[in-house]
C-alpha cells in the first residue's frame, strides 16, 4: 500500500486558543517530511491530528482517503506513532508491550500467532532489545524505553510512522542507529515518515524536506538548505547560530552571544583554512 500524506488547511483550537493555523503539509509516498520550529509551535498538535488523536478543521488524507473515515482498527493498519511521551502499563514486560502493536491483526478475541511473535521478535532484534524481552518496562533506561516504543510501532507493519520528537531519550549513538534502522525500513518497505525533531542537525541530515512551524502557521518548507537559514534560526527561534555546510551535510553550531564579530571572523579563516570546502554563514541574529 503506497501511503502518500495530504494536510490541507488544518487549524486546531485547543481550550479555545489556535494551535494550528490553516496548515498544509504534503509527504510523498516513501517519503520522510520533519515538522520542526520552537517550543510551543504547534508540531505535536499537528502530528497528533494525522494520527486522528485530535479534532481539527481542514482536511487530512492519508493514500487518498480521509482519516475520518477509518476505524480505529483501520487507523492502526496506516498510521503508527511514537509518541513523545508514551503511557506505558507497569508491570508488562518488553515483548508483550511489543506484541500490543500486533493488536490490529489479531480477530477480536484471537490470541497472537506464530507471525506475530516473529514479527515481534523481528524488531526486537533490529533495535537490539532481543536480551531485554523479559524485562519489565519500568526496569528499562531511558533510551531502552524509547527504543521499545519504537519498536511497538514498527510491529504495525502500517505503511505510515508518526515520530514525535523519536530521539530525546536517546544518547549519540543509539540515535544514529534508531534514525538509520527508520530510515533503511523507510527505504525497504516504502514507509511513509512524518516526524517532529528539535534536533535541527539530525533533522536536516535524515529527512528530505523541513517544515518550519511558528505560531501554528507554516513559515517557510523545502530542503534543509531552503530551511536552515541563520536568517531563519534567528527570527523563528531567538538563536545565534551558524549554519555549516560541507558535502551536502547541514551542521547547526550555536555560539555564545558573547563571542564578538571580530571573533567570528577570526573563527571563519581558522575553519577555512583546515576545511577549505565548508561553507560557512557568519552567525548575525539577533536574540528577541
Amino acid at each position: 500500500m503506497t501511503a502518500p500524506i495530504r494536510v490541507r488547511g488544518v487549524s486546531i483550537q485547543l481550550g479555545g486558543q489556535p494551535i494550528v493555523v490553516d496548515v498544509d503539509v504534503d509527504v510523498p509516498a516513501g517519503g520522510w517530511v520533519s515538522i520542526v520550529g520552537p517550543n510551543g509551535a504547534g508540531k505535536t498538535t499537528l502530528l497528533r491530528a494525522v494520527a486522528g488523536l485530535v479534532d481539527y478543521h481542514g482536511t487530512i488524507d492519508i493514500g487518498g482517503e480521509s482519516i475520518i473515515g477509518l476505524t480505529p482498527r483501520a487507523r492502526a493498519r496506516t498510521v503508527a506513532v511514537v509518541p513523545q511521551d508514551p503511557i506505558v502499563p507497569y508491570g508488562l514486560k518488553v515483548l508483550d508491550y511489543v506484541l500490543l502493536g500486533r493488536t490490529s491483526h489479531i480477530s477480536r478475541f484471537g490470541v497472537e500467532g506464530a507471525r506475530d511473535l516473529a514479527v515481534a521478535r523481528d524488531v526486537l532484534q533490529q533495535l537490539e532489545l532481543s536480551p531485554l524481552a523479559q524485562r519489565p518496562i519500568e526496569t528499562l533506561s531511558g533510551g531502552e524505553r524509547q527504543r521499545t516504543v519504537l519498536a511497538r510501532a514498527l510491529a504495525q507493519e502500517a505503511p505510515v510512522l508518526l515520530l514525535d520528537e523519536p530521539t530525546t531519550a536517546l544518547d549519540i549513538g543509539h540515535q544514529q542507529e534508531v534514525l538509520d534502522l527508520v530510515d533503511e525500513l523507510r527505504r525497504d518497505r516504502g514507509l511513509t515518515v512524518l516526524s517532529t525533531m528539535h534536533d535541527l542537525t539530525l533533522a536536516a541530515q535524515y529527512a528530505e524536506s523541513l517544515v518550519l512551524l511558528d505560531r501554528g502557521a507554516v513559515v517557510t518548507a523545502g530542503t534543509a538548505d531552503d530551511v536552515l537559514t541563520e536568517e531563519n534560526l534567528s527570527q523563528y527561534y531567538g538563536a545565534r547560530v551558524r549554519v555549516v555546510r560541507d558535502g551536502g551535510t547541514i551542521v547547526i553550531v550555536p555560539l555564545r552571544s558573547s563571542v564578538e564579530s571580530d571573533e567570528l571572523d577570526r573563527h571563519r579563516v581558522v575553519l577555512d583554512d583546515v576545511h577549505p570546502h565548508v561553507d560557512t554563514e557568519a552567525g548575525s541574529g539577533r536574540h528577541r
